[in-house]
């Protein structure tokens, strides 16, 4: 048997994903602002150490901006399950989530043990 969180607890969490979706999203154009290769100013006559830094430099760009991009889906996902009643309710075995994990991660949609599976 599954429980659901109370919806006046459901606010504040909501309000919180709602604020990190922001904070993930500015840091993603700052991250494609940082991009060298997106830079104008560059020059296309690098010396090779010159272009080495840049590619090493855009490397480190789409790591971040993949990291930032998985973290905007699943805080959007967390989002969703918050509008549709299943908040805190295992989106793959269907039971609670422990609300210590919750607690940590907010925009967690998976109990721990759904997480080991996938490690």
């Amino acid at each position: 048997m599954t429980t659901t969180i109370p919806k006046n607890l459901l606010s504040p969490i909501k309000r919180f994903l709602e604020r990190e979706i922001i904070k993930w999203k500015k840091a993603e154009k700052t991250i494609k602002k940082n991009d060298p290769i997106t830079d104008e100013d560059r020059s296309i006559h690098n010396s090779n150490e010159e272009d080495a830094d840049e590619q090493i430099g855009h490397f480190e760009a789409e790591v971040k901006a993949s990291f930032v991009k998985k973290q905007l889906i699943q805080l959007r996902k967390a989002l969703t399950m918050i509008k549709i009643g299943k908040y805190g309710i295992c989106e793959r075995c269907g039971k609670m989530i422990d609300t210590d994990r919750l607690a940590v991660k907010p925009e967690i949609t998976v109990c721990i043990s759904c997480a080991r599976e996938d490690e």
